[in-house]
């Protein structure tokens, strides 16, 4: 009679386990479908910054005559922001006719400063 009633108990803890289980899963896919499209939209648009804002960089670092060694480039959704100082006025028209040329850039904020090094 003992191993009836164990049987009847683990039936049970059997049953709610699969019920709590597919639960998860129907709550796991109705989130998924309203949550993980924006994330994933997020990460793309974070990783699209990041490669536009190192073809500028790149494209900086190939101007004859500017040190970029204290320029920082931010990219948000083909809007670059260039930081930081230069050596001379010139070298921030360089830098920042240079960024105007990289495809994918929309627009650019130069906010570089001449300051002696």
């Amino acid at each position: 009679m003992k191993s009836v009633g164990f049987l009847k108990t683990l039936g049970s803890v059997v049953a709610m386990v699969v019920a709590c289980n597919v639960y998860a899963q129907a709550s796991d896919a109705t989130a998924t479908g309203t949550t993980a499209a924006p994330a994933a939209s997020a990460k793309a648009s974070k990783k699209a910054n990041s490669q536009l804002g190192r073809k500028v960089r790149a494209a900086i670092s190939k101007t004859q005559g500017v040190d970029v060694s204290n320029i920082s480039v931010r990219a948000r959704g083909g809007a670059v922001t260039l930081t930081g100082s230069v050596p001379d006025q010139g070298q921030i028209d360089a830098a920042g006719e240079a960024a105007k040329g990289v495809a994918g850039v929309t627009s650019v904020s130069n906010k570089l400063s001449v300051m002696q090094q």
